[in-house]
């Protein structure tokens, strides 16, 4: 997926694992802990979606969205722990696009972040490769405009797949973006959802890249 996140949180725990989430998920993500870095890095850089906090070093988050705006109208999402109206009112009046207050899920927090991209037009209501049609919202996948009839699970699994443009996607990423990272069962319950998913795919797709992991090949 190329879709890039820029992460704005000084607290370390709070901003690896964002990272590390969106990643899992299929997205480009860099993460830094204070205002002026951030703003460096979006001077650098190409980002469709910018996430951050409020009380932040040397800039704080508004200061930062308000930089920001002077050149480009990039989605923003605000986490904080600041809950009141008013600092709520004024991210929406430097143009955030949501607002999240702390402590909440990243489960919540991609699931806000996505909203908003399908909402800007730059993730996209369906995924094409090849004959392959996928539709996240509904978790609905087609193969030459026939229903595949995938269980949602196997929908997940092939979706990672896709968006990793060619790319191969890890026994252990599939595990930890689909069971969780406290996920204690056997770690073949991945191949084993890869094999239905390969019966139910009329051309051999899903390539074994031997000791590594999994990656998907388009066909006309």
């Amino acid at each position: 997926m190329d879709i890039s996140v820029l992460i704005v949180e000084d607290d370390e725990h709070i901003r690896s694992t964002a990272k590390a989430f969106f990643e899992n998920a299929g997205y480009h993500a860099d993460a830094c802990y204070d205002g002026e870095a951030a703003l460096q890095m979006f001077y650098d850089r190409d980002y469709q979606l910018v996430i951050l906090d409020i009380m932040l070093p040397f800039m704080n988050g508004l200061e930062i969205l308000r930089e920001i705006r002077k050149i480009s109208d990039v989605p923003a999402l605000f986490i904080t722990a600041l809950d009141d109206d008013a600092h709520q009112l004024r991210a929406f009046a430097h143009n955030a696009d949501d607002y999240i207050t702390k402590p909440f899920s990243m489960q919540i927090l991609l699931t806000r972040a996505e909203a908003i991209l399908r909402r800007s037009g730059i993730l996209k209501e369906e995924l094409c490769l090849g004959a392959l049609s996928l539709f996240p919202s509904s978790y609905a996948a087609f193969y030459n405009k026939r229903d595949m009839q995938l269980t949602p699970r196997e929908f997940e699994i092939l979706l990672l797949l896709a968006q990793s443009n060619g790319g191969i996607i890890s026994r252990e990423r599939l595990l930890i973006k689909l069971w969780g990272y406290d996920f204690e069962g056997n770690e073949r319950i991945v191949d084993s959802h890869i094999k239905n998913l390969r019966s139910k795919l009329p051309t051999d797709m899903i390539k074994t890249v031997k000791g590594i992991g999994y990656r998907l090949e388009a066909t006309p």
